[in-house]
């Protein structure tokens, strides 16, 4: 498993995690940022798994 498909998806969970407080709190800013934070994450996922299936062929 590439590095960037981890680091990828712990973005994503720390993206998620903030969009959950900045709702709850009320904080807009801090769901912006965790909306792009999931979205940084996801992309970086999505190079980690072609550079594993380029690695695998």
């Amino acid at each position: 498993m590439d590095k960037d498909r981890i680091a990828g998806s712990a973005k994503v969970v720390k993206g998620k995690f903030k969009v959950a407080v900045g709702k709850v709190v009320g904080d807009a800013k801090l769901v912006a940022d965790g909306k792009a934070d999931e979205i940084e994450g996801t992309t970086q996922n999505a190079v980690g798994g072609i550079k594993d299936s380029l690695k695998n062929k």
